[in-house]
């Protein structure tokens, strides 16, 4: 389903065409005072594993930190983070981050086609604080290391390859990645308050080995149009990437990243917003800013890792805020589809579905204890808008 823009700011139950209509630079808009059910309706009591559903979900732990994956002989990573799925034939595998330093890298499970784990391994190992990433259109996951001059890494999710370091794919504090295979080109995201958001032109498409790395410019306002600049020394030293191309345009933290139909979606942490780029018009706009929303009523909180479903919504996982994944719809309505209970020290990472789009997976980062070593990945299933 072709996604059309979305209101910023817009919450559950709210018409788009109350608010506004043409976005323009700076334009501000009204936003109502209450938010309500989404398209799913309203979250119900929580559930066994504490996590609220609305009817018609249901949820199921599939991995703990530290402990023995049903049906296998592996044990789950620490500080679950950035993930995805992959078809595996009749079944599927999903990827996991590990957001851990030293160590980090990443694991996945393989589920069968009645959705049992059947498997469960390393596909990274020896790297720092591997946050999110994204995955690939030939079937690899690129892990990405949330730290000061951190590398992205190519892994092979069904474990058969090494995981290869993608130096030209540039050192900065990478978040999310997501690959764009109209253009040929991979968005990056920076978490720095005053980061940048950039792509990867490789120089043939399926090969990142060798390519030039790009910045977003454009001006200081919401919305408007950017143009691309190459920047000069992708290595990030002795000057950092984003500090060497004038022009370049700052977002505060960026997070989770998606691509789909000619526009690509990143979460800012730092001012709690997402962010919308149309690619094919060449300009870029606020989709959704909780701070134009009464204050108290903002439905989302704490935007972090993202991912989009084959209907065209949204999903956009919370650090800290309410625990909560909140679906954006294309008709401009966002409200909460889960939420987590009891884990108030914790974030909700890796939100990715099944091939199919009937199971959503995620992770409570540091589950109850509210440690790395308590992460817990659940899976969700249900009716999904598909």
């Amino acid at each position: 389903m072709e996604r059309r823009t979305f209101l910023r700011g817009a919450v559950a139950g709210a018409s788009a065409a109350a608010f506004v209509g043409t976005l323009t630079q700076g334009a501000a808009y009204a936003a109502p005072a209450q938010n309500g059910p989404g398209p799913y309706g309203a979250l119900g009591a929580a559930d066994a594993n504490g996590i609220q559903l609305p009817a018609g979900f249901t949820s199921r732990v599939v991995a703990r930190s530290g402990q023995t994956v049903t049906g296998t002989s592996y044990a789950w990573h620490s500080a679950p983070d950035g993930g995805a799925c992959f078809a595996d034939g009749t079944g599927w595998i999903y990827v996991s981050n590990s957001e851990i330093n030293p160590s980090g890298g990443a694991s996945a499970l393989r589920f069968n086609s009645s959705g049992s784990v059947t498997g469960g391994y390393r596909i990274l190992s020896g790297t720092r604080q591997n946050c999110a990433g994204g995955a690939t259109p030939w079937n690899t996951w690129l892990s990405c290391e949330e730290v000061s001059l951190g590398y992205v890494y190519e892994t092979d999710p069904f474990g058969v390859n090494a995981a290869v370091r993608r130096d030209a794919m540039g050192r900065f504090k990478h978040e999310a990645a997501a690959a764009d295979p109209v253009r040929r080109v991979v968005y990056l995201t920076e978490d720095e308050s005053d980061g940048c958001f950039y792509r990867f032109v490789p120089t043939t498409w399926g090969n990142l080995s060798a390519g030039t790395l790009q910045v977003l410019k454009a001006g200081t306002a919401t919305s408007g149009t950017f143009t691309w600049a190459t920047v000069p020394d992708p290595d990030g030293s002795p000057t950092t990437t984003r500090s060497q191309v004038t022009g370049a345009k700052r977002f505060n933290g960026g997070e989770g990243c998606h691509y789909a139909n000619d526009t690509v979606w990143f979460t800012t942490k730092g001012d709690n917003r997402v962010w919308q780029v149309n690619l094919a018009a060449g300009t870029y706009e606020l989709a959704y800013d909780d701070s134009l929303v009464s204050p108290g009523t903002a439905p989302l909180t704490g935007v972090d890792n993202v991912t989009g479903s084959t209907f065209g919504d949204l999903y956009v996982a919370e650090d800290g805020g309410n625990m909560e994944i909140c679906v954006i719809t294309p008709d401009d309505v966002v409200a909460p589809f889960l939420r987590i209970t009891g884990q108030s020290s914790s974030e909700i990472t890796g939100p990715a579905f099944s091939p199919d789009g009937t199971r959503l997976y995620f992770s409570s980062q540091r589950g109850t204890s509210g440690s790395s070593s308590g992460g817990i990945t659940y899976e969700v299933t249900g009716p999904f808008r598909r």
